[in-house]
């Protein structure tokens, strides 16, 4: 029977993550399987994989051929690099220990690819939430802006029409003294409205009779 190492979908529409499972090649994607070896998230940044190593790492030296998504997974872990290394053991290249040592010198250089990489994307998220807070901020100040002129230039409008109805105010509040003024100037000197007063000297000379003449 051959056998695959090999992605089993799950999750829900637009939003899966998948299962690395060992089936028959035979079977159904999202089928019966032998062995599940561990899972894969492809929606996390960084992705997540977990993967059982030694369960990976003896399929794989039963022959379990990895499909191609698979095979980078089980490279990315290390454990293709162990099958590498062991074949060198069964040749004579080198010893268990010596394969050991490199294997652990291997994932602690991996480990700390790994970290740099996630420091890297950290500082990328970091650098891009403080460009869109800088952004936001600048977008609220130019608003509180065109606001601040919008209430002074409605301010301005108020104050001036309230100046034209002081203004208007005090010319006509004038304009009724003017003429309170004037109308007691008319009680007090008729004369001046037209009417005629007759000189004391003439009505003197109306009022003596004339002298008989002689």
């Amino acid at each position: 029977m051959a056998t695959k190492i090999r992605l089993q979908r799950h999750g829900r529409s637009k939003r899966p993550y998948y299962y690395v499972v060992v089936a028959d090649s035979r079977a159904r994607r999202d089928g019966k399987f032998i062995d599940r070896i561990g899972d894969y998230n492809p929606l996390t940044v960084p992705a997540t994989i977990n993967i059982d190593f030694d369960k990976a790492f003896e399929w794989v030296m039963k022959g379990a051929e990895p499909t191609d998504t698979a095979k980078k997974i089980l490279s990315y872990k290390g454990v293709l690099y162990k099958k590498h290394l062991a074949r060198g053991v069964r040749k004579g290249a080198m010893t268990p220990e010596e394969m050991e040592a490199k294997m652990q010198e291997w994932l602690a250089i991996k480990a700390k690819s790994i970290e740099t990489q996630v420091e890297k994307l950290d500082k990328a998220k970091a650098s891009k939430k403080a460009e869109k807070l800088e952004a936001e901020t600048k977008k609220k100040e130019a608003y509180a802006a065109k606001l601040e002129d919008n209430l002074n230039a409605a301010n301005a409008e108020a104050v001036e029409a309230a100046e034209e109805v002081v203004e208007e105010t005090h010319d006509a509040i004038q304009e009724e003294v003017a003429n309170e003024v004037s109308t007691e100037e008319v009680a007090e000197n008729p004369a001046e409205e037209g009417v005629a007063e007759t000189p004391v000297e003439q009505i003197a000379v109306e009022e003596t009779p004339e002298e008989p003449t002689a």
